[in-house]
């Protein structure tokens, strides 16, 4: 049997004009991937499965459950200014999920009075963005970072002793949980530099070293390579969900730390797999063996050809 690697490109230039994808996903609330509420989890014990090294079992394919990549304080709200009809928000703001900004309570990040007038011109230019700042990175293949990766399609998780490992399709994001120092503070990466631990059924996270060229989201928030963030991952007892909940200091953008939470849920065969939030495919497997789950290999690196790039396997 002969194999060969069949390259499909997907020119999506909704990530420059954020229409066509928008369109593309159900409207807000059609089912689970696209809830309107955040489901409360707390911090406590872990009686759920553990590894040989002691971790929590969180392995596997994940996605956020409000929406993909687009608003930051709106998610199901569409892009502002967006000129295709079509992506507009067809239910009142208060039927639709609720801003990632959990803190302030009024769902807005805390801009400078400088920093809210950078956010509004590159929301002015997104549609147009006539100027090289106004593009979105992820339209150029770069990393989404932290904390947007969480926002951005669908992720998988893998654990190894000492580690624990992100997979998203816009880059791998490696978290020590050996206790390791944090690199040298010139040293700035898109997906920043994690230092982690276990408590219970939380994953608390030091993330620092972000070179802050990532976005938020298509709105244009953003904050500066100042930021020091503290993420908590709040897993249910039944790994079937968890909130990502991140503080983020930056004096340099914010008047106030600020606190974002993002709900996610765990992938099951019960799941319909799609191109937004759980891009997975059953892999070729012998009969009688559990179903094995892939997720497609990314060949988008910064700069080097049009956001959504697949390589699929074939045989022949």
């Amino acid at each position: 049997m002969k194999t060969k690697l069949l390259l499909t490109v997907a020119t999506v230039a909704a990530v420059l004009a954020g229409t066509q994808a928008d369109a593309q996903q159900p409207p807000p609330g059609a089912g689970i991937q696209r809830e309107t509420t955040v489901p409360k989890l707390e911090s406590g014990k872990w009686t759920g499965k553990r590894l040989a090294d002691g971790q929590p079992d969180v392995e596997g394919h994940w996605s956020n459950t409000i929406a993909n990549h687009n608003n930051w304080t709106d998610p199901q709200g569409g892009v502002p200014g967006d000129p295709n009809p079509r992506a507009r928000p067809k239910t009142q703001r208060s039927e639709r999920a609720p801003s990632r900004v959990s803190d302030p309570p009024d769902g807005e990040l805390p801009f400078q009075p400088w920093a809210r007038a950078v956010q509004q011109e590159y929301l002015k230019y997104f549609h147009d963005p006539i100027k090289e700042q106004y593009v979105e990175p992820l339209a150029r293949c770069a990393p989404a970072g932290v904390p947007k990766s969480f926002t951005w399609h669908g992720y998988e998780i893998r654990q190894f002793p000492g580690y624990v490992v992100f997979l998203f399709n816009s880059g791998t994001r490696v978290i020590h949980l050996d206790g390791k120092p944090h690199l040298p503070e010139n040293i700035k990466l898109w997906n920043a530099d994690s230092r982690g631990r276990w408590e219970g059924n939380t994953l608390i996270v030091d993330v620092a070293n972000n070179n802050a060229k990532a976005r938020l989201a298509r709105t244009g928030e953003f904050f500066s390579e100042n930021a020091r963030i503290e993420e908590r991952y709040i897993f249910n007892n039944e790994g079937t969900r968890y909130n990502y909940v991140a503080t983020v200091t930056d004096p340099t953008v914010f008047t106030r730390p600020w606190t974002a939470t993002i709900p996610a849920r765990r992938f099951t065969l019960e799941d319909e797999p799609d191109g937004w939030h759980y891009e997975v495919a059953l892999a070729n497997q012998p009969a009688g063996k559990p179903p094995l789950i892939e997720r497609y290999e990314r060949i988008c690196v910064e700069n080097n050809g049009p956001f959504g790039n697949v390589a699929v396997l074939g045989a022949k």
